[in-house]
């Protein structure tokens, strides 16, 4: 797939200088993924770093008792963070990856990667902003898991998921994953919801009936 300059499309590699960026050009290489592929997973040992072109990645990790959660999504022009850090580390990762879109993946190879971060300062700052930005979102799960009120947080994320849209398709038990808490929880406060006349339910989609209260829920912590 030739995608011309792909360099154009990312913060980091847009600031390197031309000949840098012609390299890149030619040792990187250009992947597809389906919807639902796993495109990296636990006890994997990274080689490549991941830039998404196009689509999404979602980055969640179980526990020992099977619960998930997810930590982060990687979406188009940005790199995936935590294949950076098991990279430099040379450890496996601890969480997986999955495409929630067909994905297109540009690979950088290791030895590019090594060069790029000890000679270029350009893309050392790009590579060093994302981990900055993916940490404080990490921190702002660990806070939101520890501290926040569910009802709140789960109205907030009720209105992420919808954008524009009316309804969202997601089991409780997918919405649980995405805020860190068990399937039954979930279940009691979408019901407690649909009381309200915030949402209506049916099997596997939420119609998110009346977005002003939740937008005044979600607000209120």
């Amino acid at each position: 797939m030739n995608l011309g300059d792909w360099t154009e499309k990312f913060q980091g590699t847009k600031a390197l200088p031309r000949e840098v960026r012609d390299r890149l050009l030619k040792v990187a290489q250009v992947r597809t993924y389906e919807k639902g592929y796993q495109v990296f997973g636990p006890r994997n040992i990274p080689d490549n770093l991941l830039f998404l072109f196009e689509g999404t990645i979602r980055v969640s990790q179980t526990s020992d008792n099977g619960r998930d959660i997810v930590l982060y999504r990687v979406d188009a022009g940005e790199s995936c963070v935590l294949t950076t850090a098991c990279m430099l580390a040379e450890e496996a990762y601890n969480a997986e990856g999955v495409a929630e879109t067909d994905v297109t993946v540009i690979v950088l190879p290791k030895v590019a990667f090594d060069g790029l971060v000890a000679d270029e300062p350009a893309f050392r700052s790009f590579v060093f902003a994302a981990y900055s930005r993916r940490l404080i979102d990490l921190l702002r799960v660990v806070d939101d898991v520890a501290f926040g009120r569910i009802d709140v947080r789960l109205a907030d994320r009720l209105l992420t998921l919808v954008g524009g849209d009316k309804e969202i398709s997601a089991t409780h038990a997918q919405i649980a994953s995405e805020l860190g808490t068990a399937r039954e929880v979930i279940s009691r406060v979408l019901h407690d919801f649909q009381k309200r006349g915030y949402i209506a339910q049916s099997r596997g989609r939420i119609a998110v009936v009346d977005k002003p209260a939740l937008r005044a829920l979600a607000s209120s912590d």
